[in-house]
């Protein structure tokens, strides 16, 4: 059989900076992508294309970075089949096809989703002016979408500017729903936004086609299992694999269903998924092993912290040492430290009290939104900003 018969090419599509002009290229490209013409791998810089290869197996329909917040971003296959299948599950979850406003970066793979259920479903793609966003960018182009059923996909850091502002929080009242995804988010913010609109917190990843559990249930046609603490995930909505593979592939074959293994941990509870943190935020000081994910939780919870990000930092005494990174809400007075550690000391105990504090104006985010984790980790090892013993 010819390499043909087996393969197809792969374009590096260069996404233009016109928001506009971008989701109107890669709408193009991904109906030529699913009448099986080529595969496409979306890029933002023309460097991004350098090691790409000219074909792909065939069904392939799109080659998506993940965003390298923890790590080195991994180019990630994914195939018609599963866009398809991660599609037509999701509008089935939220009660039909619906027009989008597009928050996200069309490069990755929330943005690129948008786009995506918008080709296969025939409905229509909004965008911010200049593609930039703030709470009255937003608020002007929801004001702007046409009568329907309305979405849009946010991240918790958008959702947190957005509910500031009274117009662009009574501009998340115009969507159906409202898909959050890309970080936790904390209690609070979920409850003030579940007052405005109907919102669902999406669990999933680049090697997921994203989001593929919805409130904690899997999408039809997904399985979720957790093995040694760790979830697993299940499906057709799983990718087929990375160009490059270094170290332990974690996808895997069971009978005819594709799992994907991912670096979360997690339980069911009542039946629902809760993700409690990367194998990777377990802190080890001391000896004794903590949870950075619940230290965020406790630390969330006061009104004058905005967000926070907890990591451990080399330390020549306790192996790890536990930090926190922490953006205060404007005009609200920061509680001293000693305030912070008696909260984590009498929730979480002696080990998991943060040793340092680094106090910023805001975090640090990868061009998806994402956090930008090795930055925040930069920051809290050299103590940049404000530091607080």
């Amino acid at each position: 059989m010819s390499d043909t018969m087996t393969s197809v090419p792969l374009t590096p599509l260069l996404l233009p900076e016109d928001a506009d002009i971008a989701v109107a290229t890669l709408q193009r490209a991904l109906e030529a992508v699913h009448r099986g013409d080529r595969a496409i791998a979306p890029i933002t810089e023309p460097g991004q294309a350098q090691g790409l290869p000219e074909r792909v197996p065939a069904g392939t329909a799109a080659v998506l970075s993940t965003s390298g917040s923890s790590g080195v971003p991994k180019r990630t296959i994914l195939s018609r089949k599963a866009l398809l299948a991660s599609a037509t599950a999701t509008s089935e979850r939220l009660g039909g096809a619906g027009d989008w406003l597009l928050c996200l970066p069309a490069g990755f793979v929330a943005g690129f989703q948008v786009i995506s259920r918008a080709v296969l479903s025939g409905t229509r793609v909004a965008t911010l002016r200049e593609g930039r966003f703030d709470p009255a960018g937003f608020a002007a182009a929801a004001r702007r979408m046409p009568p329907g059923r309305r979405y849009t996909s946010l991240v918790p850091t958008q959702v947190s500017r957005l509910l500031a502002e009274p117009e662009s929080r009574s501009a998340l009242a115009v969507f159906d729903t409202v898909l959050i995804g890309g970080a936790r988010l904390d209690a609070a913010t979920d409850r003030r936004l579940r007052e405005v609109t109907d919102a669902v917190v999406t669990y999933g990843m680049t090697e997921t086609c994203g989001g593929c559990v919805y409130d904690g249930v899997p999408l039809r046609g997904v399985d979720v299992r957790i093995i040694d603490d760790i979830v697993h995930i299940g499906g057709d909505v799983v990718a087929d694999g990375y160009l490059e593979s270094p170290g332990e592939v974690p996808f895997y074959a069971e009978g005819e269903t594709r799992w994907y293994r991912t670096a979360d941990r997690g339980v069911f509870t009542n039946g629902v998924l809760v993700p409690t943190g990367r194998i990777d935020d377990l802190i080890n000081t001391g000896g004794v092993k903590v949870s950075a994910v619940a230290i965020e939780q406790a630390l969330a919870e006061l009104p004058a912290i905005a967000s926070v990000v907890v990591m451990g930092i080399p330390d020549t005494e306790w192996g790890e040492l536990v930090a926190a990174y922490i953006v205060p809400r404007q005009g609200v007075s920061m509680p001293e430290p000693e305030l912070l550690r008696d909260l984590v000391r009498q929730r979480l105990g002696r080990a998991a009290v943060p040793k340092r504090f680094v106090v910023g104006t805001e975090l640090p985010l990868l061009p998806n939104s994402k956090i930008d984790r090795r930055a925040v980790h930069g920051r809290l090892t050299t103590g940049t900003e404000h530091a607080r013993a």
